[in-house]
């Protein structure tokens, strides 16, 4: 018996959507499980460690394909989770409701958007353990600026400050507001409005310089830009007719990065 899984990439935040909101992209990670002709299982992996949680792994030999960067801010982790969760599941015979995948995952990943998007698709919002797929797509085209630095989350995370300003707080309101509004209706204009935060990004631009140059001289047919989780990574949001010319900019100003057009997938972790 052999068990084959996908799961995508991701990107969470969106700008003022900080911990709550992410989307699934058309690029993904594999996993191949068989029942064992080989070496054990490296039960520390975490892909591994997942399927764990619904099936024991010491039958099954594992491969991955890991095609999302690691540590740049495109959900890498929470793919291997949720294609061990799914594949830890169907290895059991069973088919949770994604909010149980999550709530199984949620200590391995730690990071309760981008798993939730990996798992279903599409936007997402996660909160209290709950999932909701709000739209098919972003009224926007993703283009990833994509840096050869990493960025450990973990210390990303442990340079946010423990308060902010009152008027920090009102701005990214605003634009989580904006944001939630432009996903509900699809439009261009709200989502170019929205793409603003003072909650993390700006204590984490400074492991992604390029965000501030990006923001400050736009490509044309560019409509915004927001840091990709934790960073370093920066997605350039397009408008849909333009990406191919956004790219081509960003590859002229940053030929050391990566840039890669990330369209945005509707199918989450399941069956590749």
């Amino acid at each position: 018996m052999t068990i084959h899984v996908r799961a995508p990439a991701t990107s969470a935040n969106l700008g003022a959507g900080f911990d709550v909101a992410a989307v699934a992209f058309d690029f993904w990670n594999e996993m191949i499980v068989d029942e064992r002709n080989g070496d054990a299982p490296d039960e520390s992996h975490l892909g591994v460690r997942a399927f764990s949680l619904f099936a024991s792994p010491k039958e099954w030999s594992f491969r991955f394909v890991d095609r999302i960067p690691r540590e740049r801010g495109l959900g890498s982790s929470a793919a291997v989770v949720a294609n061990g969760l799914v594949a830890g599941a169907l290895a059991a015979g069973k088919e949770p409701p994604a909010d149980e995948l999550l709530a199984a995952g949620l200590e391995l990943e730690g990071h309760a958007d981008n798993l939730a998007a990996a798992l279903v698709g599409g936007v997402t919002l996660t909160w209290d353990g709950r999932i909701a797929r709000v739209a098919d797509d972003v009224p926007a085209a993703a283009v990833a600026l994509v840096p050869p630095d990493r960025v450990n989350t973990a210390a990303a995370r442990a340079s946010l400050p423990e308060e902010i300003r009152h008027a920090d707080a009102v701005f990214s309101a605003v634009h989580a507001t904006l944001l939630g509004a432009a996903l509900a209706s699809g439009d261009e204009r709200l989502f170019s409005a929205s793409a603003g935060d003072r909650l993390h990004e700006p204590y984490r631009a400074v492991h992604a310089p390029h965000l501030l140059a990006v923001r400050e001289d736009l490509p044309d047919g560019a409509l915004g830009a927001t840091l990709s989780g934790s960073g370093p990574t920066v997605i350039v949001w397009a408008e849909k007719s333009r990406a191919g010319d956004v790219a081509a900019e960003l590859h002229e100003r940053f030929p050391q990065h990566d840039v890669l057009h990330l369209p945005v997938t509707t199918t989450g972790a399941g069956p590749a």
